[in-house]
């Protein structure tokens, strides 16, 4: 507990520093301010576009906000692919692609005369500005686009517009992942001031006090901070918890010595520390009396969603068997119980990390408004949150013990990247017409 302990002061402190005017260019929590200023207050309404680029496809969404049902709709959305050769292209190629595509949507939903606002959701690390201005830092996930990194999306997206001249779009808000999970949530549930994201990666945001955003002016009010907590250890502060076995995985990745804690806890990579073990106990002459298989012995072979698999209640035991079958191994009833335990304790290690690091931030939202207790909800998406038997409920139990003062509701958000940035999008048009009509 006290090496627990130890590890929750450092992360409250890494908060701290990641806010910092002058500390926040050396700090390992980025603590990224979104300029997401408020959640929703349940007057938001209107048709919204979305915009979600976050891999090899995109996504173009038509998102209507319905005020008297307090809903979010999805009225349709269009999938178009990135072709390999455009993700090493010229950024002018990618935009205009992308600017073609929401201009075919427009067409196929009868909106084409309409000039609607736009949630962009954006996935690659990028430096914010403003609501509308975002710089990227560098592409990631195999795009690299000349005449990209360094310059403002937002702008090279309105300009990729402007060229074609058929269509225009209203004002533009840029949302992280993160962010869009916990809005997603927000309209249903007005105290949802988190969100949280455990599935290939992971990261979280929360609300915080302008007074403690110390990189953007103003006192008065809160933000969205999005908190980039994967990168938390990347300074060798959590050297005392890594395992050998995380350290090979870390070692082995293709950003090494970079987001020790997500290496610890998303789907990306507890398969291969769970393969890492098991090879290790079968040395050591534990497991499948000392022989591996050719399988075991290949880096990631053993998929995280096999850990889901075997932890199953009712199915598990029998689809233990039927993965180690799979992977060429020779087990007994014994062997499967051990292959159990090793993923039960890697998961719940996920769990119990990840519950550290958002009882951190409820008690810090508690002590920041003074309050003896907080009510407040968390927005989560994720593969692992969602699909994993005891996951959430670990999580949960985890939280609880570490934060009891803080009542914390647990909602799966639904679609953060589309309806969370309509929504973002929303809020922010929202704070826009109440800063205009008390300036008129």
């Amino acid at each position: 507990v006290t090496l627990f302990d130890r590890n929750l002061l450092i992360f409250l402190k890494d908060l701290d520093l990641g806010l910092g005017k002058n500390t926040h260019h050396r700090a390992a929590v980025k603590m990224l301010p979104t300029f997401v200023r408020a959640t929703p207050d349940g007057t938001e309404k209107g048709d919204f576009l979305a915009l979600d680029l976050g891999g090899t496809n995109f996504r173009v969404l038509h998102v209507r906000v319905v005020e008297e049902e307090q809903k979010v709709l999805k009225m349709d959305s269009q999938i178009c692919a990135i072709p390999k050769e455009m993700m090493l292209g010229t950024g002018e190629q990618l935009f205009d692609h992308i600017a073609a595509c929401l201009g075919d949507f427009l067409i196929s939903q009868n909106l084409k005369g309409q000039t609607l606002p736009l949630g962009f959701t954006f996935s690659f690390p990028c430096e914010q500005k403003e609501i509308d201005k975002s710089i990227l830092i560098r592409w990631t996930k195999g795009f690299n686009c000349s005449g990209v990194e360094g310059k403002d999306v937002v702008k090279l997206l309105k300009e990729a517009i402007r060229r074609r001249g058929d269509y225009d779009i209203g004002s533009v808000a840029m949302v992280n992942d993160t962010v869009g999970t916990m809005m997603s949530c927000g309209y249903k549930d007005q105290s949802c001031e988190i969100g949280m994201i455990i599935g290939t990666g992971t990261n979280a945001c929360y609300m915080e006090e302008m007074r403690n955003v110390r990189r953007v002016e103003g006192e008065d009010g809160r933000m969205c901070i999005n908190t980039e907590w994967g990168g938390f250890g990347d300074d060798g502060s959590l050297k005392d918890i890594q395992t050998e076995f995380d350290v090979v995985v870390d070692k082995t990745s293709i950003n090494p010595g970079v987001h020790i804690f997500e290496k610890m806890i998303s789907g990306m990579y507890l398969g291969e520390i769970v393969r890492l073990l098991l090879v290790r106990l079968a040395e050591n002459k534990l497991l499948f009396k000392g022989q591996t298989s050719e399988a075991l012995r290949t880096p990631g072979t053993f998929e995280t969603k096999f850990i889901s698999e075997i932890e199953e209640q009712v199915s598990g035991l029998e689809n233990t068997q039927i993965i180690l079958t799979k992977l060429g191994l020779k087990w007994n009833s014994v062997d499967c119980g051990v292959v159990r335990l090793v993923c039960d304790t890697i998961s719940s290690r996920s769990a119990d990390l990840c519950a550290a690091a958002l009882a951190t931030i409820t008690n810090r939202i508690r002590t920041n408004r003074k309050l003896a207790r907080l009510k407040t909800t968390v927005g989560v998406d994720g593969t692992v949150y969602r699909k994993h038997p005891k996951f959430s409920e670990k999580l949960r139990a985890t939280v609880r013990r570490l934060a009891p003062e803080c009542d914390i509701t647990f909602l799966v958000s639904e679609d953060g990247s589309g309806k969370g940035a309509a929504m973002v999008t929303a809020v922010a048009l929202r704070l826009a017409h109440h800063i205009l009509i008390h300036h008129i």
